[in-house]
């Protein structure tokens, strides 16, 4: 039998509710490297005296396992709030000021109010909770990795959704990452309303 992944994340979290108390939140983004779409952020706060199994990074999930996992993790979350923040704030704000807002909707679209947000590696969020913030935070912490599940798992069917609008781009495969033939797309035919003008900088001066 394999150990545990999820195990450790778990006892974490558990940790901090001697010191900070029960409500245990976790907040993290996905999106902050594409060329095209939102950042998506997910607040989340689970119990903490029964484990779901494989709950970890959402980046070390398969997909078919994150699409299990994150409607487990939304049937059995005390409160969860997924925020979006476009492409159009992100190219006003930049990226980092933009996941903060993002991360900061999310926690305040909470319905339980946490003793403590664990926050994945972003610091100074405008929120009136406790923030802890940790580097690789959804390998450390069972709230944490719950919302970075569920983030990707909502940001990948909107850029589903994106991809019947705007074909040329293979948003439902590259979830506007640039790939190969992304970029190939946006040489021959330009850019979308949905792309992060100030990630193009390559289309002005013609490097890839």
């Amino acid at each position: 039998m394999k150990p545990s992944k999820t195990l450790p994340l778990f006892a974490y979290d558990q940790s901090l509710q001697s010191t900070y108390g029960e409500m245990v939140a976790g907040v993290d983004e996905v999106g902050r490297g594409p060329l095209a779409g939102p950042v998506v952020c997910c607040a989340v706060i689970m119990p903490l005296n029964e484990m779901i199994e494989g709950i970890f990074d959402s980046k070390k999930v398969t997909e078919k396992k994150r699409e299990e996992l994150a409607e487990k993790i939304k049937q059995t979350a005390l409160s969860y709030h997924v925020a979006f923040v476009n492409e159009k704030v992100i190219d006003e704000q930049n990226i980092l000021n933009a996941t903060k807002h993002c991360m900061e909707q999310a926690i305040m679209g909470l319905s339980v109010k946490p003793n403590v947000v664990v926050v994945d590696a972003v610091k100074g969020l405008k929120v009136p909770y406790t923030c802890h913030s940790i580097i690789k935070g959804d390998a450390t912490s069972y709230n944490v990795a719950a919302a970075s599940i569920v983030a990707k798992v909502e940001r990948d069917h909107y850029m589903q959704t994106l991809a019947q609008i705007y074909p040329a781009y293979g948003f439902d495969k590259n979830k506007g990452y640039g790939t190969k033939e992304h970029m190939q797309a946006l040489r021959e035919i330009g850019a979308s309303p949905v792309h992060r003008t100030s990630f193009l900088g390559f289309l002005q001066n013609g490097k890839s």
